[in-house]
């Protein structure tokens, strides 16, 4: 039998390539994707000096042509993917219109765009799908009637609306009046964790959110407390060992969390 396909996005680096490292390293045939081509292929090399089958693809989870080329790849090359990890993100210094819309794109339009491209492909009832999100996404940071808009069910179209609605209330200047804090990172990780709520009843298999705490990567600097090898454990978990479930959940330390 043909070894299970792991897709990680945003695997050439930091926590995507310690996942890619601890997904291959389960017997995962493991595809990460870099927005650079030679990057991806760098950590290709690093990882198969570790002995993990791996290969990369460029991705640009922003780029709708991007992501249909990408999905057309692996349809080609693949009858069906066992995970997906959707890892790629950013944290931009500063705020304003630019710097939301941006992070919107990035970190909660990018994992919906490749979720929908790929869907077809997760293996039906047993693909598994992990958000890598943040503690950051917590709805304590907005006003009452924003957090109860969010601790309430929503449809995808209203998801949806609303990360669009933030974009749009930070620009004209009212963000602060409608509720939402002056954080575009904190927003989309929201977004995120609520996303795998509304997603969770048509997946074809488990998907879920995971906070990976403070880790020292380029993103979390030097002085944070936690290593890649940590902040990767409870993406693999939930990528490979969680069983047939949980499913819609947040998790931090392999065991859910509030948010």
């Amino acid at each position: 039998m043909s070894s299970p396909v792991a897709v990680v996005t945003g695997g050439n680096r930091g926590i995507g390539f310690e996942v890619c490292a601890q997904i291959g390293a389960a017997g995962h045939r493991v595809i990460l994707t870099s927005r650079e081509r030679d990057a991806g292929e760098e950590a290709v090399h690093s990882l198969r000096a570790r002995g993990v089958d791996a290969e990369s693809l460029t991705l640009d989870v922003c780029d709708e042509a991007s992501v249909r080329a990408f999905g057309d790849s692996l349809a080609a090359e693949h009858d069906a993917i066992d995970v997906l990890v959707n890892n790629a993100g950013i944290a931009l210094d500063g705020f304003d219109a630019a710097i939301a819309e941006r992070t919107i794109a990035t970190n909660f339009f990018g994992p919906l765009r490749v979720y929908d491209a790929l869907v077809p492909l997760l293996r039906p009832r047993k693909g598994r799908v992990v958000m890598v999100s943040s503690g950051m996404g917590d709805r304590s940071c907005l006003g009452s009637e924003r957090r109860e808009r969010f601790l309430a069910p929503m449809s995808r179209d209203e998801l949806v609306q609303t990360m669009r609605d933030f974009v749009t209330a930070v620009g004209a200047g009212r963000h602060e009046r409608e509720g939402w804090p002056s954080s575009a990172y904190r927003i989309s990780k929201i977004g995120l964790n609520k996303l795998v709520e509304v997603l969770a009843p048509e997946a074809p298999g488990p998907i879920n959110a995971v906070c990976p705490g403070w880790v020292r990567t380029r993103m979390g600097g030097a002085h944070a407390p936690r290593t890649p090898e940590q902040g990767a454990r409870t993406i693999t978990w939930l990528a490979v060992e969680a069983g047939d479930g949980p499913t819609g959940g947040f998790f931090r330390d392999e065991a859910p969390a509030e948010w």
